[in-house]
């Protein structure tokens, strides 16, 4: 067993380790998964604010709420499903920041906890590849915003040149010079990263508010954007989209939910972690997805049909400076996202898995690889696809990671954790081998409630496992409460209770 390494409390119960303490000689820890230190824990109410606000202003979040009207939602439905599902998701994200800021730790770290040192890979591959695939969805949709709005400044020989794998070579070079351009940001670090979400945010709420107004000037006003009528009603039809809806778009962030110890570890107190993602996160989503529905409204009111793509429908300004404008706004309303919520999360992660040869800036750049060689561009084509099938599975599958989190650092614990022997191996979270077998079965049992009924796209009509079909538009709700109330029934009298 490694020699024990002492922690010190602060008066506002954060946590250190004392002075001296040296973890380079232990093969479970590096420069960016150690604890990072009060003193440098500096982000206020203002930057989770500027955090939130740069995550939740981007063109996936657009996508979600004119995708509910594509699908049949009025503008109030759709808002409506949008900000119940934040309200929901934001109570396991402030649960699990409490981690981050209390202990300076990152996600894979907090997982070791509950899962064992080596079983929180587990939990973190998962949650890496599902960043990892919503990097190449947001590069994607990047470089799809320089393709089609670059085709109108250039001509349409931008558009139509040859095509490689059914797409023109001008787009793979839009996507590939977005990617290059975020993994550019990234290699700066996190210090650059906050300076970036700071003045990006509002920057794309002004991009935002510029596209109502043109929408608004097109349609001849707002009550074009306020009358388009709902086409499910608030019958049956409605209901049936809804709970699925309603799990989709707390999919959408539960990435988020569990890796945002990966910021909250910089917090300079609890109050402002707390502060900052409950005005952050519910209230711009919300607004935002109330600008996007009325545009998409007005879209339809204007051209006949709802474009839920606000990239094609910017490209159909006729002014230079608009279409200059709007491809600005669509690229730091992506590389804000995207860098923020899908390249962090994914390289802690693979420092967790090898810590003595992945730092950050190497797994940033797996990051990038991995997520060009998922097809991105496949998993956007179809709102009913992406809305139910790709977030409602994500939804689920991290629901059941984050029930297993709460339940052992809340529940079980009450928020005390022995922050050197995270990274010690022999030690309290070693548990058998480093894998704690109680966790890996709430995770398993949990995913197949979660997600074993999956239907539709890719899946059978009556679900993969028929008999779970009921469960599966409620993949979140019930991946979260299954594996929170067995980990709890596996670990009630183990020496996991005692920590």
């Amino acid at each position: 067993m490694s020699t024990p390494i002492a922690q010190t409390t602060q008066p506002d119960g954060r946590v250190e380790l004392a002075d001296g303490a040296d973890l380079s000689d232990h093969r479970f820890a590096n420069e960016d998964l150690r604890p990072v230190p009060v003193a440098r824990r500096r982000w206020t109410t203002y930057n989770f604010i500027a955090l939130w606000v740069g995550m939740a202003h981007n063109i996936p979040s657009w996508t979600l709420a004119s995708g509910l009207v594509a699908l049949g939602m009025d503008w109030k439905q759709a808002v409506l499903t949008i900000a119940l599902a934040n309200l929901i998701v934001l109570v396991p994200m402030i649960l699990t920041g409490h981690a981050g800021t209390k202990y300076g730790i990152p996600f894979p770290v907090f997982a070791r906890a509950s899962f064992g040192l080596r079983g929180a890979n587990l939990p973190a591959m998962i949650r890496a590849a599902v960043a990892c695939a919503w990097f190449g969805i947001q590069t994607w949709i990047g470089g799809e915003g320089i393709f089609l709005l670059a085709g109108k400044l250039l001509g349409h020989g931008w558009q139509t040149a040859a095509e490689i794998g059914g797409h023109p070579w001008t787009q793979w070079l839009s996507f590939l010079l977005f990617w290059a351009i975020q993994m550019a940001i990234i290699a700066r670090g996190m210090e650059t990263l906050r300076r970036f979400e700071n003045w990006a945010a509002p920057v794309v709420i002004v991009g935002a508010l510029a596209l109502l107004a043109w929408i608004t000037a097109e349609a001849g006003g707002l009550g074009p954007l306020l009358d388009q009528p709902s086409k499910l009603g608030w019958g049956s039809d409605f209901w049936q989209v809804f709970f699925p809806a309603l799990m989709g778009m707390i999919g959408f962030w539960s990435t988020l939910a569990l890796n945002i110890p990966d910021f909250t570890r910089f917090g300079g107190s609890q109050r402002a972690q707390i502060r900052g993602q409950a005005l952050g996160l519910p209230t711009t989503m919300t607004l935002f997805a109330l600008l996007s529905v009325l545009v998409t409204s007005g879209s339809q009111a204007v051209y006949g049909e709802a474009i839920w793509d606000p990239i094609a429908l910017a490209a159909k300004m006729d002014s230079t400076a608009g279409i200059l404008f709007a491809l600005f706004i669509v690229l730091i309303a992506t590389l804000s996202v995207n860098i923020a919520a899908n390249v962090v999360s994914p390289a802690y992660d693979l420092a967790n898995l090898l810590p003595r040869y992945i730092n950050f800036r190497t797994g940033a750049l797996t990051t990038g690889v991995i997520g060009i060689l998922i097809f991105p561009w496949k998993l956007i084509e179809d709102p009913q696809i992406y809305i139910f099938t790709w977030l409602g599975v994500v939804g689920g599958l991290l629901g059941t990671v984050a029930g297993i989190l709460i339940a052992d650092y809340w529940l079980l614990r009450r928020t005390a954790l022995d922050l050197a022997e995270l990274y010690l191996s022999g030690g309290r979270y070693w548990y058998a081998a480093g894998w704690n077998w109680r966790a890996v079965t709430a995770l398993l049992v949990g995913g197949v409630l979660a997600v074993g009924g999956s239907h539709g796209g890719p899946f059978p009509a009556d679900g993969l496992i028929p008999a779970l079909k009921p469960l599966a538009d409620y993949g979140w709700a019930v991946g979260l409460a299954s594996s929170l109330l067995l980990y709890l029934a596996l670990s009630t009298g183990s020496r996991t209770e005692r920590g």
